[in-house]
């Protein structure tokens, strides 16, 4: 095959040799050349520049007349990552390139120079492949960059119209989608450039076998996070409390969760930790009962105390009407009834709460002494009891006899 290839290159260049250098005058090579310089010169200087700008105008307005007002858009993102205007002109300029070359090319073989056209031929095979490569990638990351823009649009606008998706959930998804654009536009670019796939995903696996077994915490917290964004038992700005850790969520990460406690204090929690104990979201509903103790003295009423109390409760500018404020008895203590107190709060904050409680024991207290019920210190009734005589003595002989001695301080004998 070889031998024939050669043979076919030799007389293909045997039979130019005897049309363009034997057979060909050397004004007519010249007047050939001016030609094609000025064939080349009008094509790649005036031609290509003016037929790209019309196809780039009609497709413009074809796209724009097909998807209206999203060509835009997509136009404004291609433009940000890559200038139209400088795609296009390197568009320009390797069409002009190309031009040039094989305008060269003939004008090597109008003038009898085999070798160099042939050479120029070889180096072509070789570059026009490359360029095709290099051209394919860019393409790929154009169009990676377009959609990774077009994907965090995407999800803005479905979140900014529904409440299902919080804006953890939104920062989550945007980024699973991204990583996995990015993988994909990196598979495209290896398949183009021939790197065997499998062998990389082999050593990946591999990779990841040994990273799994070596940060198993990390992934662990890593997994917990993405459980928690599915199941959002709290969102930013909730007040929670975490296992014995309570404050309002400012930041939610994959690997973390943080908080402020209420001394100001930002909490670090892994998402494992958080995961693997009881959560309280005192926000969830939009508000919070709150308990409250109080103590009346046994010689008041309750019921009386109970409807001074409500409506004490009832005049605090925080607490909610509706649930209304209840009052309950609901124990016997060692010096009072005790009365439970119930109220609402909302919207439920630490604020919030500390001023009503406040507020709540200040208003009690004040109409409590009003209507004269008591709230009684803890005290103790102390009594005595009455003991007779016969128990006296009873008690006095046999401690007589347990101590081995009479009445008068004398040994006992057994005697008379």
């Amino acid at each position: 095959m070889a031998s024939e290839a050669g043979m076919t290159v030799s007389a293909a260049t045997a039979w130019v040799e005897s049309v363009f250098v034997d057979g060909v005058s050397a004004e007519l090579r010249i007047t050939a050349s001016v030609v094609i310089g000025l064939g080349a010169v009008a094509i790649a200087g005036l031609l290509v520049p003016r037929v790209a700008t019309r196809t780039r105008v009609a497709v413009t307005r074809w796209v724009e007349g097909r998807f209206d007002d999203s060509a835009g858009d997509v136009f404004d993102r291609v433009n940000a990552v890559a200038p139209i205007g400088v795609l296009i002109t390197i568009l320009v300029r390797l069409v002009q390139l190309l031009v040039v070359a094989v305008a060269g090319f003939v004008l090597l073989v109008v003038w009898g120079q085999i070798g160099p056209a042939l050479g120029l031929i070889g180096i072509s095979q070789l570059a026009l492949p490359a360029i095709g490569r290099l051209v394919s990638t860019g393409v790929v990351v154009l169009v990676a960059f377009v959609l990774n823009d077009g994907i965090r649009d995407l999800i803005g606008e479905y979140t900014a119209n529904t409440k299902r998706v919080t804006a953890h959930q939104e920062q989550i998804l945007t980024r699973v989608l991204q990583v996995a654009l990015i993988l994909a536009a990196l598979v495209a670019v290896f398949s183009i450039w021939g790197i065997d796939i499998g062998s990389l995903l082999v050593g990946a696996g591999f990779l990841g076998v040994v990273v799994g077994l070596a940060a198993r915490q990390t992934l662990g917290s890593l997994l917990a996070g993405f459980v928690l964004m599915f199941s959002r038992p709290f969102e930013i700005g909730d007040w929670v409390a975490i296992g014995d850790k309570e404050g309002i969520v400012t930041k939610i990460t994959i690997m973390n969760t943080i908080m402020r406690n209420f001394d100001g204090e930002h909490v670090v929690i892994p998402n494992d930790n958080v995961a693997n104990q009881a959560i309280t979201n005192r926000s969830r509903d939009g508000k919070l009962r709150i308990h409250l103790e109080v103590g009346i003295d046994y010689d008041d009423d309750p019921e009386h105390a109970k409807a001074v109390a409500r409506e004490a409760v009832k005049e605090v500018e925080m607490v909610e009407n509706n649930p209304k404020p209840q009052v309950f008895p609901i124990a016997f203590g060692g010096s009072a009834v005790t009365m439970d107190i119930r109220f609402w709060i909302a919207p439920p904050t630490p604020q919030r709460r500390w001023r009503a409680t406040a507020g709540v024991v200040e208003a009690v207290k004040a109409r409590f002494a009003t209507e004269s019920i008591s709230i009684p210190f803890p005290q103790r009734t102390v009594g005595s009891r009455e003991v007779n005589d016969s128990t006296a003595v009873k008690q006095t002989t046999d401690a007589t006899v347990i101590d081995g001695t009479n009445a008068d301080g004398a040994a006992d004998t057994g005697g008379t």
